[in-house]
């Protein structure tokens, strides 16, 4: 199959070679500046607050508190490599993590069959999505924008408006409890899901195809590659993993309620689209993505520290999309300048 360009603007080994240190230094700054200011906000944070910042409390505040956010922006990532966006990701969390607690609360399910019904409910709903975008052809904003808001609307008929209450097994609240080497094990999870996404979206023929169909989908149908199931299967990946958000979030927080949840909707994505800036500019990728999530994270936790309002998080987190919006705008219309 002849080969499709990628879309990304990092520079090649070929382009470095040759370059005196001072020129390499500057065509990899555009390439991994957010790498290095995540970096630089660490290394101020801790020096302005020596007693709070760079502390082992702090640290696991900060992996427990973004994990799910983390989880989400991966997930909203893969439906992006292939030039489709997913809101659900912040809809679905609130009936998922709602159905997580009330399969056990109310029906008596235990708590491996409630975890396992609500995955395959966001896996049946990552594939509806997928339907309504490829099949009937809607675009991918209204599409998800439409399911996202009658999942909001059913957990809103579920609960009533009431929180989701009832005593839990010790099983289903040490799926997010539990500590390991003094972290917790959310941040495990992400990690796995990470490396599992880089090595897939990086090394197999799955990930060359939805960055080829991101890229130009009628270029990658000429090319023989099906487009079709790999965008339904990319939703279907962003839905199984919003599932399991919510299962975390129903296990962190052990209670249901539907006021919760749309909140993780802005950071996800100001996370994915982030990533499109850093790493491999110009599409979305793994690590960019982790190191936006780390940014917003790290950010926040300094300016709260510094007495920020309740507003700070928010506000902070619409400026940042702007930014990383902008950003992936200019880092594109390079790369088309180039090509």
């Amino acid at each position: 199959m002849p080969g499709i360009e990628s879309n990304a603007i990092e520079p090649t080994k070929d382009e470095l070679k040759g370059l005196s240190t001072p020129r390499k230094l500057m065509r990899l700054a555009p390439t991994y500046g957010l790498v290095i200011l995540m970096f630089g906000l660490v290394i101020l944070f801790s020096v302005l607050l020596p007693d709070t910042f760079p502390t082992v409390l702090n640290v696991r505040a900060i992996l427990s508190d973004k994990a799910i956010i983390a989880l989400l922006s991966l997930a909203a990532m893969v439906p992006m490599a292939a030039g489709r966006i997913d809101l659900t990701v912040g809809y679905g969390i609130v009936l998922w993590h709602v159905l997580a607690i009330s399969l056990q609360t109310m029906y008596g399910l235990p708590w491996p069959l409630a975890v396992l019904i609500v995955i395959v409910l966001g896996v049946i709903v990552g594939a509806l999505n997928g339907i309504l975008v490829e099949v009937a052809r809607i675009d991918s904003f209204i599409a998800t924008l439409g399911t996202g808001t009658i999942l909001y609307s059913l957990a809103l008929w579920h609960t009533g408006g009431r929180q989701m209450v009832g005593v839990l097994p010790d099983g289903f609240l040490g799926i997010s409890g539990t500590f390991v080497f003094g972290l917790p094990i959310t941040a495990y999870y992400v990690v796995v899901v990470t490396f599992a996404l880089w090595i897939i979206l990086e090394y197999t023929p799955i990930g060359r195809y939805l960055y080829a169909i991101g890229a130009n989908q009628r270029a990658a149908e000429l090319n023989g590659i099906p487009t079709r199931k790999f965008v339904i299967g990319a939703f279907v990946t962003s839905g199984l993993m919003t599932a399991v958000g919510g299962v975390l979030l129903a296990s962190k927080l052990r209670i249901g309620q539907a006021s919760v949840g749309l909140e993780f909707l802005l950071p996800a994505l100001v996370g994915a689209f982030l990533g499109s800036t850093t790493i491999k500019p110009g599409r979305v990728n793994v690590w960019g993505t982790i190191v936006g999530v780390m940014i917003l994270a790290v950010g926040i936790s300094g300016i709260q520290q510094f007495g920020g309002s309740f507003w700070v998080e928010p506000m902070f987190n619409g400026t940042t999309l702007l930014i990383a919006i902008g950003i992936a705008g200019y880092a594109q219309r390079r790369k088309g300048g180039k090509s």
